[in-house]
C-alpha cells in the first residue's frame, strides 16, 4: 500500500479557505452529547439513551422534509418507466450507503437498473482510500465509467453538502442527462453558501435538483457516518422502494419503531467487546444476509477513531485491524464479494491514480469461511472472538461471548430491518471507542487527517482543547502548522490530535503555569495498541 504523504503546512493553507466547515451544523458539537466520553466510560446506559434520543431527533428532522423525498421517488418511477437506469454516488459513508441501496435493489427486484458507485471504487467499502474525495474530476470521470448516459438519473449524497467528488458527478450528470439530477446534502442552504464556493455553484444549476435533510449536529462531532447516513439512506431507500405510500407516514412509523424498541441491552455487549481489546484480542463479525450493513460500521471505525484498517490478506503488516468480518455461506474471497454485493465487484482501476483500485488489490481481502484461519495464522497469539449477527424469520440474532440478544423485526421491510441494525452497530461501535479514550467528550480526536476536511477537523479539535485549556490565542494557521509537522511524527497508534494540542501547550506558556491536557493526552496515547 502506499505510504501516505504527510501534507506540508503551506499547501494546506494554500486552499484552507475550500475545507473551513466548522461553521456548518454537522460539524459542531452536538449540546446533549458534551460528555459522551464519559458517559461511555462510566455509565453506558445514559451513553446509549443519549445516542438514541440524538437518532430520534434525526428522524423526526427528516419527517419534516419528507415532500422531497415524495418528488425524488416520482423522479424514480418516470425514470425506470423510460427504461433508464438510477444511479446512486457518494463518499465514505454515503459511498457505503450507495452501494448498500443497490444490494437491496437486487435483492429485492433481481434487476440491475440501480447502479451505484463510490469514491474509490468497490473496495473502499470495506478499505477507505486516501484523496479520492477531494477530486471533483475523480468523481465527473467515475459516472462516465459506470455507463451513466442520456435519460438516466443521478442521486448523489454528500452528507455535509460540499464533497468536490459527489459535486463533481453531480455537475457532468446534469450535462449528460436531460433528466435533472438529485443532489442530497444535511446542512441549511443558507450556512452552506455563506462558507462553500463549490456548493453555490450547485444550488445556482437550474439543471440540479437540491434535496436538504437537516438533522442538525452528528451525536459525535463530525461522525456523519451516524444521523446523516441514516437519513439519507432512509430518504433514498424510500424513493427506490416506493409503495404507494407519502414518505412522511413511512418515517413516522419508522421512528416510532425506533423509538419502541429497546436498546438498552447494547451495554453489555459494548462492555463485552471493548473488554476483548483492551486484553489484547480481536474479533470476528460472523454473518451472512446482513454482511453489506455490519461493513458499513466496521470499516468506518478506521478513520474515525485511527485504527489499523481491515486486513488484506496477501500483506504482512505491524498492526492488524481489531475486528474482521467472515460471511457464512461463502468458500472464497471472489464469492465473499459477490455475496456481499450480489453482483461482481467493480474495481475503479486506475493504477495511475493509485495501486489500490486495481481488481487484485480488491480480491485480497479475503472474508469468506477462510478468514477465521487466515487471521488466527496471521495472528496466532491472540484469540478472536465471534460476534455473530444474523437473521431468523425476520428478527435480528446479536451474539458475543455471554450477550445475546433477538431483536424483533418480523415486521419491518428490508431496508428498514438493515437500517435499525446499521442504528444499533453505530451506537454499539461508538461507544466501544469511547471506552477505549478515542474521543473526548463528543469530539473526534483520534481522527485519521487523510483529506482536506478532515485535516480541517483536526485542526479545529485541536483548537477546542486549547480554548479549554486557555489558549484560545493560538490562530488556526498556527495550529496547521503544527498538526501537518506533528504528521510527520506521529505513530501509528498516537493520535495526532492529541499530539499537537500537547506541543503547542508546551511551546506556549500555560496560564497556571502546567500544561494543562497533557496527562490526559499521553494516559490516551499509552491505551491499547489499536
Amino acid at each position: 500500500m502506499p505510504p501516505v504523504r504527510a501534507p506540508r503546512a503551506s499547501e494546506v493553507l494554500k486552499v484552507a479557505d475550500l475545507y473551513r466547515l466548522g461553521e456548518l451544523p454537522t460539524e459542531r458539537p452536538h449540546p446533549e452529547t458534551r460528555d459522551l466520553g464519559h458517559w461511555a466510560r462510566t455509565d453506558l446506559p445514559r451513553a446509549v439513551a443519549a445516542l438514541k434520543a440524538v437518532d430520534l431527533a434525526a428522524l423526526s428532522a427528516l419527517e419534516e422534509r419528507a415532500a422531497g423525498i415524495d418528488r425524488l421517488a416520482a423522479s424514480v418511477r418516470a425514470t425506470l418507466a423510460a427504461g433508464r437506469g438510477v444511479y446512486l454516488c457518494g463518499c465514505g459513508a454515503t459511498g457505503r450507503l450507495s452501494l448498500s441501496l443497490e444490494f437491496l435493489w437486487r435483492r429485492q427486484r433481481a434487476s440491475d437498473r440501480v447502479r451505484s458507485f463510490m469514491a474509490g471504487g468497490d473496495v473502499a467499502l470495506v478499505h477507505s482510500l486516501e484523496g479520492f474525495e477531494d477530486s471533483g474530476s475523480f468523481g465527473a470521470r467515475h459516472l462516465e465509467q459506470s455507463g451513466f448516459g442520456e435519460g438516466d438519473l443521478l442521486i448523489a449524497c454528500t452528507e455535509g453538502g460540499e464533497t468536490p467528488y459527489v459535486i463533481g458527478a453531480t455537475e457532468r450528470a446534469a450535462r449528460i442527462s436531460s433528466r435533472a439530477p438529485y443532489f442530497l446534502y444535511c446542512n441549511p442552504d443558507a450556512d452552506l453558501l455563506r462558507s462553500v464556493e463549490r456548493f453555490r455553484r450547485v444550488h445556482e444549476n437550474p439543471k440540479i435538483r437540491k434535496l436538504c435533510l437537516y438533522v442538525g449536529p452528528m451525536a459525535l462531532t463530525g461522525s456523519t457516518r451516524m444521523q446523516a447516513s441514516t437519513v439519507l439512506q432512509l430518504a433514498v431507500g424510500l424513493a427506490l422502494f416506493y409503495d404507494g405510500q407519502p414518505a412522511a407516514a413511512r418515517t413516522a412509523r419508522f421512528r416510532d419503531r425506533i423509538a419502541a424498541t429497546d436498546f438498552s441491552f447494547l451495554a453489555g455487549f459494548v462492555e463485552e467487546e471493548s473488554g476483548i481489546y483492551e486484553a489484547g484480542d480481536h474479533v470476528l463479525y460472523r454473518t451472512r444476509d446482513y454482511g453489506i450493513t455490519v461493513f458499513t460500521d466496521t470499516t468506518e471505525r478506521s478513520p474515525t477513531f485511527s485504527l489499523a484498517p481491515f486486513d488484506q490478506l496477501r500483506e504482512r503488516k505491524a498492526r492488524h485491524s481489531l475486528c474482521y468480518v467472515l460471511l457464512d455461506d461463502t468458500d472464497s474471497a471472489a464469492g465473499a464479494w459477490r455475496r456481499l454485493l450480489h453482483r461482481e465487484p467493480r474495481a475503479l482501476n486506475w493504477p495511475e491514480v493509485d495501486p489500490r483500485t486495481a481488481p487484485d488489490y480488491l480480491q485480497g481481502f479475503d472474508f469468506s469461511r477462510r478468514a477465521q484461519a487466515l487471521r488466527q495464522r496471521l495472528i496466532p497469539d491472540r484469540e478472536h472472538h465471534e460476534f455473530h449477527v444474523s437473521g431468523s424469520g425476520g428478527a435480528i440474532l446479536l451474539r458475543l461471548g455471554n450477550q445475546r440478544r433477538q431483536v424483533p423485526a418480523q415486521d419491518l421491510p428490508e431496508l428498514e430491518r438493515h437500517l435499525l441494525l446499521k442504528q444499533m452497530l453505530n451506537i454499539h461501535s461508538t461507544l466501544v471507542m469511547g471506552r477505549l479514550g478515542r474521543y473526548e467528550g463528543n469530539l473526534m480526536t483520534w481522527v485519521t487527517p487523510t483529506n482536506g476536511k478532515l485535516i480541517d477537523r483536526a485542526a479545529r479539535y485541536v483548537q477546542h482543547l486549547l480554548a479549554r485549556d486557555g489558549r484560545a490565542d493560538l490562530g488556526y494557521a498556527d495550529v496547521v502548522r503544527q498538526l501537518c509537522a506533528e504528521m510527520e511524527r506521529v505513530r501509528p497508534d498516537e493520535s495526532v490530535v492529541l499530539r499537537t494540542h500537547a506541543s503547542l501547550l508546551r511551546a506556549g506558556r500555560a496560564p497556571t503555569g502546567r500544561t494543562p491536557g497533557a496527562g490526559a493526552a499521553s494516559r490516551l496515547s499509552e491505551g491499547p495498541r489499536l
